[in-house]
């Protein structure tokens, strides 16, 4: 599974980062990333907690390949 931030979307609630702090965080402007599109095996119930609990649907999860990366958005 993978997953990215849709940095157009994201408005910098920081439930993802609370959520999973090893696979999100926050830049110098606020807004999340993704800090590997591959987390580990025992990271994924946080990963899908950080989805369903983003206000905006910004934390994009795919069980295959995910779209060729879009600058907005964060591997």
């Amino acid at each position: 599974m993978r997953v990215r931030i849709a940095r157009d979307l994201c408005v910098g609630a920081g439930q993802c980062e609370r959520s999973a702090p090893a696979v999100f965080a926050q830049d110098d402007s606020g807004l999340s990333l993704a800090l590997t599109e591959e987390p580990a095996a025992e990271q994924w119930p946080s990963v899908h907690e950080a989805a369903d609990l983003c206000p905006v649907g910004a934390v994009l999860v795919a069980a295959g390949r995910l779209a060729p990366f879009d600058e907005r958005e964060t591997a």
